[in-house]
């Protein structure tokens, strides 16, 4: 009787012990400047640790501000991380506050410039043999906008069911990442871009004691994200830290990757001014460096001499070192790192900005615009073209036989938006990388969403495959159906088997290899993927030669008068 009672005690015991909480000493982990100490967060039918607002630079304030980041200093004693950091300065949508396509993209912790955080998602295990592949996030959100703490980017499904670790961190935005000053060598510019180098740096240093593998990183982003993730593939001191780069709908060489020196100097003086500094290089750092945060982050937006519907007031520009050269530029040259990469696009690129500046569009009914409607748009579209380059773009996007057509002049102007700013650079840079070497695979996503809040005729939208790669379909809650949650398994798959072998083909998907030549990619959507060749091969003939050339030429003329 006494051993049946002891035997009973022991189960309840070790039914105690399973069904606690993973012990302190597994959710405390050792960094290079401290110990840190997560929580288990749960997650489909388990749990995985999750390590939140680990500091990886000082916070960029006073005299840091606009410059480059430096590595957060040692603390004693363990840090809470249990909670996301601060996001980086920037402002909330104010074109449409309260819509729910609008405020899922809003930051939802605290801004701050005091923001030089990141996340780690781990398996519940401490110690992992052999080390596991990494994949580091980086958001989009046009240089201005953006965080890392978003619900959409929980690394929490990618972790579960795939047994990888996801990283995310936070980077300046807007002026206090990318201002520029001139013959300034403390601002010049970039410093965005040299956080998310200083996080890659952290995880090359700290992954390992999460059970990661520091020699197998896959860094990844969308939109700016992915332009940014294409910036550190070109930038030489960012090599070491990566090995693979996925780039979904952006590419550094889109023009609104980067800006000339003198513009960005302009808008510089332009900001200055706005917020009551001198307009001198020598005095312009430091008054700015003592100007509100909130006069800065407003003020910006008013730094633009053109409309134009897409365009962040400061963004990447070369500065000899971090970006030595174009994107462009590079990529017609060669001389490319040899990183892994997949990348692609979606269906509907354009529309969702026709809807932050072009006429006649709004979030109810159907956005039908008029003949003249659609020109205004075209001409905000194309900013700096000139009335050549304008003429032969409508003549591309125009239906002759039914011109006024108001739903054609909405598709149209949303396929200009698209093609220029997306489609055509992202894949010239799939077309030069691959010609040069390059080992790249690419997609094309075509599924709408079933939950997607905006209205139907902007189709498959851009930013909106970000749901499936994160898993967002896995909760039941969120009412996806179920060829979507296929889907995004599907998709998660894809994505982590890149990360682990570089090559993205799962057990019965074949994903070929994107040549210059065939320009081949794989469809992704509800419905069995598809190899196909030469995406938008016409289209893009306009935006790659033909419009250059015409510009060229009406440059000279111009010149010559």
């Amino acid at each position: 009787m006494a051993a049946r009672r002891h035997f009973t005690i022991l189960l309840l015991m070790l039914h105690f012990l399973t069904a606690s909480p993973a012990p302190v000493d597994d959710l405390v982990i050792t960094t290079e400047t401290g110990k840190v100490q997560g929580k288990t967060v749960s997650v489909l039918d388990g749990e995985v640790r999750a390590f939140l607002g680990i500091p990886f630079g000082k916070p960029p304030v006073g005299e840091l501000r606009f410059r480059a980041p430096e590595p957060a200093e040692a603390w004693e004693g363990v840090k809470d991380a249990t909670e996301f950091g601060n996001s980086c300065y920037q402002m909330k949508d104010v074109i449409y506050p309260g819509f729910k396509g609008a405020v899922m993209w809003d930051p939802n912790t605290p801004v701050s410039e005091d923001c030089l955080y990141l996340n780690v998602w781990t398996p519940t295990a401490n110690k992992t043999n052999p080390p596991l592949p990494v994949m580091v996030w980086i958001y989009g959100g046009g240089f201005t906008g953006g965080t890392a703490s978003l619900d959409l980017y929980d690394g929490r499904f990618l972790t579960q069911t795939e047994n990888v670790i996801v990283v995310s961190m936070n980077y300046r935005l807007g002026a206090f990442g990318f201002l520029s000053l001139p013959d300034n060598k403390n601002v010049p510019g970039n410093a965005g871009l040299k956080d998310q180098q200083l996080a890659l740096k952290w995880v090359s240093k700290n992954i390992a004691a999460f059970g990661g593998d520091p020699s197998k990183v896959t860094i990844f982003g969308e939109s700016a994200g992915s332009g940014s993730v294409g910036f550190q593939v070109l930038s030489p001191g960012s090599q070491e830290y990566f090995q693979r780069a996925i780039m979904e709908s952006g590419a550094p060489n889109a023009p609104w990757g980067t800006i000339s020196n003198k513009e960005t100097w302009a808008r510089a003086a332009r900001l200055a001014k706005n917020v009551g500094c001198s307009t001198d290089p020598a005095e312009m750092e430091a008054c700015l460096q003592k100007a509100s945060a909130d006069d800065i982050v407003l003020q910006q937006f008013y730094v633009f001499t053109k409309a134009s519907i897409l365009g962040s007031p400061f963004v990447p520009v070369v500065d000899g070192d971090f970006v030595p050269e174009l994107p462009a530029d590079m990529l017609i040259k060669g001389n490319l790192p040899k990183k892994d990469i997949l990348m692609g696009l979606n269906r509907d690129e354009g529309t969702y900005f026709l809807l932050y500046g072009a006429p006649g569009f709004n979030i109810t009914g159907e956005s039908l615009i008029s003949r003249d409607q659609y020109l205004q748009g075209l001409a905000i579209s194309m900013p700096d073209a000139s009335n050549v380059s304008r003429a032969a773009a409508i003549f591309q996007y125009t239906d002759w036989a039914d011109e006024n057509n108001s739903m054609k002049n909405r598709d149209f102007l949303a396929g200009v938006v698209g093609g220029k700013y997306f489609f055509c650079p992202v894949l010239e840079f799939a077309q030069k990388y691959s010609y040069h070497g390059g080992k790249l695979y690419f997609y094309f996503f075509e599924h709408r969403s079933t939950i997607n809040p905006w209205p139907e005729w902007m189709g498959v939208m851009h930013g909106y495959e970000i749901e499936f790669v994160f898993g967002m379909p896995l909760i039941p809650s969120l009412g996806y159906q179920a060829n979507e949650l296929a889907m995004s398994k599907r998709m998660i798959k894809h994505w982590t088997n890149f990360a682990k072998t570089g090559n993205p083909g799962i057990e019965g998907v074949e994903w070929p290899l994107h040549s210059a030549e065939k320009q081949e990619y794989l469809t992704l959507s509800v419905n069995a993927s598809e190899k196909k060749m030469k995406l938008k091969a016409h289209e893009c003939r306009l935006w790659t030669k033909l419009l250059p050339n015409v510009q060229n030429v009406s440059d000279d003329l111009q010149a010559c008068q």
